[in-house]
C-alpha cells in the first residue's frame, strides 16, 4: 500500500510531499519516520541533485528556499544517521505529525493505514543532521 505524507503549514499550505511504501495496513510511528527519511534519502543519493528536500537537515548543508543545498554535491546522505535524528527531534518537539486529523503521542504508537489515511508533518524548528 503506498501512503502520502505531506509537509504543511500550521494554515495548511503544503510545503513537500513524498510517497512511501507501508507493508501492514498497522505500523508505527517510528516506522513511519524511518520509511519517510529512508524515501528522502535514497531518492538523493542515486540522483545527488543540487538540493536535498526533507525532514531532516544534513550536516554541512545551506538552508535554501529550493531546500537543503550540501556543500560537498557529490556525498551520498547517511539514512541510518538520519533516522536517528528524526527519532529525537520527534521526542524533542521539533516537528509533529498529524495522523487522520489526531496528534501522534509517541514513536511506539501504533497506527492504522487505510486507503483515506492522512498523514501530515508540521516543523516546528530546523532540524540539522548527518
Amino acid at each position: 500500500m503506498e501512503l502520502v505524507l505531506k509537509d504543511v503549514t500550521f494554515t495548511g499550505d503544503i510545503l513537500n510531499q513524498i510517497t512511501i511504501a507501508v507493508k501492514n495496513e498497522r505500523t508505527t510511528v517510528k516506522e513511519l519516520i524511518a520509511a519517510r527519511v529512508e524515501a528522502e534519502v535514497k531518492a538523493y543519493n542515486e540522483k545527488l541533485p543540487e538540493y536535498f528536500k526533507g525532514l531532516i537537515q544534513p550536516n554541512d548543508t545551506e538552508k535554501t528556499l529550493n531546500g537543503f543545498k550540501l556543500k560537498d554535491r557529490n556525498r551520498r546522505i547517511d539514512i541510518e544517521k538520519q533516522v536517528l535524528i528524526a527519532w529525537d527531534a520527534f521526542y524533542k518537539n521539533s516537528y509533529f505529525i498529524l495522523i487522520d486529523e489526531q496528534q501522534a503521542e509517541d514513536l511506539e504508537q501504533e497506527v492504522l493505514i487505510g486507503k483515506d489515511t492522512t498523514v501530515n508533518f508540521i516543523k516546528l524548528t530546523q532540524l540539522v543532521g548527518g
